[in-house]
């Protein structure tokens, strides 16, 4: 009989720093992997349980909560599946629908910008790291300025947002790096003209890299629609699909931007499509910039109840994440408390993806999969 060769490792759950408290359960073959499974429950935050014990408005600060690296996206779904269950009874000011998407997108930049500082750190490239940790504190400066927190802000309000930008924080379009973590366009700026080439000759273009992740963790086109694959991880395969394109919400439909698209779904495209996706939040930002700087006015809807009540009813809300599709289902009994929350969130049915992608590549290369993919534990374990 032939012995079997193969090793049960694990890897994790002992380091936080690992994209969250992962456990992998590893087979090997020498320094083949033979078999993946992905070990959650570390983390638990119930949230879909906690939210049924708060009121509408106490449930948005937990939303924060669930991927705290993209709070203001989490918000976001939120907030707009409620407005739904209130139809027309809410009407969102237009201004705080620009603030809304202004920041959302500016988020969207911050996630990215760890998420490939932090692939590029597992791969053994420091230098990529701590660049995006300088750039993001730059916007987290301007979202202090904004809602009083640098990374949880509880700051879109059912029917609208808690207060208007600060005198000042919109800046000019003349504004360089000197203001880089003082106004948005001072950030724009620099992102377009420093922080983005920098990005794409420092890693992109590394030989090194491009060896680590060209051909690693192939999704297909078939393969990432039938694992309800979204986000960047779809888009790496190819599908150009965007729910600010293809489903649009909010004002999405008013803003120009692109779709970009990887072409052999491995890491490196997983990479590449959320490098250039900040480029598209760059363009959306400015966008949203004009629009304010020149139409002052609400932020809030009038005669919104203190004590929010919507009618019995059900709602699914989606929207455009930094990971993927988030979505919101909430069921409204006519009480001051959702009836029931369920959170959909994409980092959970990414993880599913590793028991595909895992085999058959090197020990080494589980780490790069897995930081392609851009999990966010807290999202998993909601």
């Amino acid at each position: 009989m032939e012995r079997t060769r193969e090793l049960l490792v694990n890897m994790g759950p002992q380091h936080p720093s690992t994209h969250g408290v992962l456990r992998l359960m590893v087979k090997l073959d020498g320094e083949q992997v033979t078999w993946c499974e992905p070990d959650v429950g570390y983390l638990h935050r119930c949230f879909e349980k906690l939210s049924e014990q708060k009121t509408y408005p106490q449930v948005i600060p937990y939303t924060d909560r669930t991927d705290y690296l993209a709070a203001l996206l989490n918000e976001q779904c939120y907030v707009e599946a409620v407005e739904k269950l209130f139809g027309d009874a809410i009407q969102v000011p237009e201004r705080a629908l620009y603030i809304r998407v202004l920041m959302a997108e500016l988020q969207r930049i911050t996630s990215h910008l760890l998420a490939l500082g932090s692939m590029a750190m597992d791969l053994g490239a420091v230098t990529p790291f701590l660049y995006c940790w300088r750039d993001r504190e730059k916007i987290y400066s301007i979202f202090e300025r904004i809602t009083g927190g640098r990374m949880l802000y509880n700051y879109l309000r059912i029917g609208g947002v808690r207060n208007d930008l600060p005198e000042g924080i919109i800046g000019t379009p003349q504004d360089g790096e000197d203001k880089s973590d003082k106004t948005i366009w001072g950030f724009i700026n620099y992102f377009d003209s420093y922080v983005y080439p920098e990005w794409d000759a420092l890693v992109t273009g590394n030989r090194i890299f491009q060896y680590r992740t060209k051909g690693i963790g192939v999704l297909t086109p078939e393969q990432a629609v039938a694992y309800s694959a979204s986000g960047a991880v779809l888009r790496g395969s190819g599908v150009k699909w965007d729910l600010r394109k293809n489903l649009p919400y909010s004002i999405y439909d008013r803003l120009e931007f692109d779709i970009p698209v990887g072409q052999n779904g491995d890491c490196f495209d997983r990479w590449w499509v959320r490098q250039e996706e900040m480029l598209q939040s760059s363009r959306i930002v400015k966008q949203c910039l004009q629009w304010l700087a020149e139409n002052p006015g609400p932020v809030m809807a009038p005669k919104v109840p203190r004590v929010l009540k919507p009618p019995k009813g059900e709602v699914y809300h989606r929207i455009e994440g930094a990971r993927g599709e988030v979505a919101c289902y909430v069921v409204s009994d006519g009480s001051a408390n959702p009836y029931k929350v369920k959170w959909r969130s994409p980092a959970f049915t990414h993880l599913q993806l590793m028991p595909l992608l895992v085999p058959g590549h090197k020990i080494a290369d589980i780490i790069a999969i897995l930081g392609s993919i851009d999990v966010v534990l807290g999202e998993v374990d909601r």
